[in-house]
């Protein structure tokens, strides 16, 4: 029979298959912690915090993350009037890209977002009406954080500054 963990016990006894197993209340404290930061801060998390832009892809007609579509961060060169790539990858089963740009990488100006949404659509075997979808915006405070989400459906999309 199995009990559950309390931190404020100071020793903890249960019998398991008849052996009398005796449990620190210090060794069951910091197994209990380390088992709460690893449900709190996975990796995935970790990265995701570091980057001060972020976005997350929802398929809205059926209410799941977008799963593996190309993405690529852009910004504007405004010597040249071309667009740079920053970074270029595809969402991961939660439909986020971790680690989209550095804060170092990261100054005032414009930046696009470019999705490549037909390839997703045909992917999944549906038919799709915009072949990508780009989202430009403006950066004037590299020191705030942004999130930057898309709702797809196949004939639609929007967006909005999320936190």
């Amino acid at each position: 029979m199995r009990r559950s963990l309390l931190l404020a016990q100071p020793v903890r006894c249960w019998r398991m298959k008849d052996n009398l197993r005796l449990y620190s209340s210090a060794h069951m404290s910091a197994n209990r912690l380390q088992q709460l930061k690893s449900h709190i801060f996975p990796e995935n998390k970790i990265r995701v915090m570091a980057s001060p832009l972020t976005t997350h892809v929802l398929n809205t007609a059926k209410g799941v993350p977008v799963a593996n579509i190309a993405l690529s961060l852009h910004r504007l060169d405004h010597s040249t009037e071309t667009w740079l790539l920053i970074n270029a990858g595809h969402t991961n089963a939660d439909g986020r890209f971790p680690g989209l740009i550095t804060k170092q990488e990261f100054l005032c100006g414009v930046y696009k977002l470019r999705f490549e949404t037909a390839r997703y659509w045909e992917s999944m075997g549906e038919p799709s009406f915009y072949p990508y979808a780009e989202i430009v915006f403006t950066i004037s405070d590299p020191d705030q954080k942004y999130h930057i989400p898309l709702l797809l459906s196949q004939y639609s999309y929007s967006t909005y500054r999320g936190s």
